[in-house]
């Protein structure tokens, strides 16, 4: 079942670019009654492997700017150092229903209106920087550092993030310099360092089931090819928000636990 769980996420990321934190570890802890923090360590390794496919095909088109990646991991990174430090000595990993639950209710939030809201934010941002040009591109890099932090601290609590909510950053701070390709390339990039960093964190504290991340490994690689093939050929758009429309009751769920 694990495996067939795998083959959804994987499609349904394959077709919306919907990160598969935000579906993958509510399946988990809901469906299949994982711990939240196995399910968050288990799914953070998972993603850091199967992201890899994605970034070497983005790399080889040009479709990553590596200067935004390395501004989003100069905070990301070091935020998500942290986070897991913070989890060991406080031993939140020990706590099944707690922290851990509820900040994966309100990060389920977040992503869902970074889905729904994606074409408003990007033209708020478009405005800024037609605006005010210099203030805008003065304020980037500092902007985007503060991002990474934010996506550092949540996707190592959560694994929920790195996909939508960084999308929806990086249309606001980069609405005119990166094109749809570059945009996608660009946040995937990032998260493979992210996602590998909190991954292997929750690893040494116990909370990844690797024969479990392995069955989703297995679902996951051909979810994602033929997810891929078949949004090339139906439109995405009424998907991702049924999707966004999920993730908020689901967090409902998650949070009223």
């Amino acid at each position: 079942m694990h495996g067939v769980a795998g083959l959804l996420v994987g499609a349904i990321v394959g077709v919306t670019g919907v990160g598969g934190g935000a579906l993958m570890t509510p399946i988990l802890v809901m469906l299949f009654g994982i711990a939240p923090t196995t399910a968050v360590g288990t799914d953070l390794l998972y993603a850091s492997i199967t992201k890899m496919f994605g970034t070497a095909v983005h790399h080889r088109a040009g479709t990553v700017d590596w200067q935004i990646v390395r501004r989003l991991a100069l905070g990301s990174l070091p935020a998500a150092a942290l986070t897991l430090a913070w989890m060991h000595f406080s031993h939140v990993g020990q706590v099944r229903g707690g922290v851990i639950t509820f900040t994966l209710g309100v990060a389920l939030v977040v992503t869902a209106l970074g889905i729904l809201f994606k074409e408003q934010i990007h033209s708020l941002g478009t405005r800024f920087r037609l605006g005010d040009s210099a203030r805008f591109k003065a304020m980037q890099p500092a902007m985007t550092v503060a991002c990474g932090v934010l996506l550092g601290a949540m996707v190592t609590l959560t694994s929920v993030g790195a996909g939508a909510l960084g999308t929806a950053m990086l249309v606001y701070l980069y609405p005119l310099r990166l094109s749809a390709g570059k945009l996608v390339g660009t946040d995937l990039a990032h998260a493979i360092p992210l996602t590998l960093v909190a991954g292997m964190g929750h690893l040494a504290l116990g909370n990844v089931d690797p024969v479990l991340m392995l069955n989703l490994l297995a679902g996951s690689i051909p979810g994602v090819l033929a997810g891929s093939w078949i949004s090339t050929r139906a439109p995405v758009g009424p998907l991702r928000t049924a999707i966004a429309v999920v993730l908020l009751f689901v967090a409902w769920k998650m949070v009223a636990r």
